[in-house]
């Protein structure tokens, strides 16, 4: 999986939060905790978009590590709706899945980057365990985008 299929997955999550966030708020008349939800939920892939736009490298990870924080907060309101019974546990349970599939995937791009690899996993390494029946392959890694080289005016 590329950049371009790590947005898609994270445009889909986001997609599937605004359809519960509009159920909690038309027909269980939940505003408070829904709206956290949203923007956690939403705000995984807006970081990774703003990412994409990064001055360096460490600007590329802050965004990366304010999505991951998006994600942790997302799977905490799921959690909590469920608990409140405003959410079922099919909806809770599927949510924290495709949440932490998208830790996952931000979590080891920030490891490896912070190893300072560059590239976030070696060709033919090793598929990395998720969810029960998923599985995170190396390719589903986020890749740094080309870092702007300045050219010289003389």
């Amino acid at each position: 999986m590329d950049n371009n299929e790590t947005k898609a997955k994270t445009r889909q999550f986001a997609a599937k939060i605004v359809q519960l966030y509009k159920n909690l708020a038309n027909n269980k008349k939940e505003h408070i905790m829904s709206e956290q939800l949203l923007q956690a939920g939403t705000g995984i892939g807006a970081n990774l978009v703003e990412a994409e736009c990064a001055a360096n490298k460490d600007a590329f990870l802050a965004k990366l590590q304010e999505a991951l924080q998006k994600c942790a907060a997302t799977k905490y309101w799921l959690e909590i709706l469920k608990e409140a019974d405003f959410i079922t546990e099919f909806e809770s349970t599927t949510g924290i899945q495709d949440c932490d599939e998208l830790r996952k995937i931000l979590f080891y791009t920030i490891k490896s980057l912070k190893a300072g690899s560059g590239t976030p996993a070696a060709p033919g390494a090793p598929a990395t365990p998720t969810s029960p029946g998923r599985t995170l392959t190396t390719q589903t890694i986020i890749t740094v985008p080309p870092t702007p080289t300045a050219t010289k005016k003389g």
